[in-house]
């Protein structure tokens, strides 16, 4: 029948069923769309969370819980307790900035040297093709997370205005302090995609100094 000729009230739950279903398929496109982004994200969030884990450790900060990753909000995070000096306190904010970039450009100097063994990406084997592809997504994932978070910058900015007065020297750490706000506020400019896309290019210029 036609859905033209069907009784008003009839077409109306015709509409309601088909609003619901699209519904369905929304939400359920929704989920398999969240759970394809943590999986993208799960090496830079895995790496981010292992070197605030390792700054603890190595200033000698207790690290009362580390989750590497997870499906939920936040992916990951290290919980320790309070720094005794601010330089650990700085140490431990940065140092994913430092271990995600060496990561990453790791990983992509392997994506990079993989394709150029197979003669290039066109013609290189299903091997090689997977190797550089699962290297370059690490190597993008990686180098996304680099950016400290607003939970780092927060934390740092706290104890910086806590602490200036008692002793000057904290001052030397406010631009770092200003440094990871601001790289906080230009990943919503998508800041954090264009760096790992630098990392790939400085990799590039790695494996053409390497071939020199």
């Amino acid at each position: 029948m036609a859905v033209e000729s069907l009784p008003p009230a009839t077409t109306v739950l015709a509409v309601l069923g088909l609003l619901v279903a699209l519904a369905v398929v929304l939400r359920g496109l929704g989920f398999l769309l969240r759970i394809a982004i943590s999986l993208f994200v799960l090496p830079g969030v895995v790496v981010h969370e292992f070197a605030h884990a390792s700054a603890c450790r190595l200033v000698g900060v207790r690290v009362i819980e580390a989750v590497y990753f997870r499906f939920g909000n936040p992916p990951g995070y290290v919980r320790h307790a309070t720094p005794d000096r601010y330089r650990q306190s700085v140490v431990i904010s940065v140092a994913p900035f430092l271990l995600n970039t060496l990561v990453a450009v790791a990983a992509f100097v392997g994506a990079v040297l993989a394709v150029s063994a197979a003669g290039g990406v066109l013609t290189a084997p299903l091997e090689y093709a997977v190797v550089a592809g699962v290297l370059g997504w690490i190597g993008l994932s990686v180098g996304m997370a680099a950016f400290p978070s607003t939970t780092d910058a927060r934390t740092l900015w706290t104890r910086s205005r806590r602490e200036w007065r008692r002793s000057p020297a904290v001052l030397l750490g406010l631009p770092v302090v200003a440094l990871l706000y601001v790289v906080n506020v230009l990943s919503w400019l998508w800041a954090h995609v264009l760096y790992a896309v630098g990392l790939f290019v400085l990799a590039l210029a790695i494996v053409d100094a390497l071939a020199i």
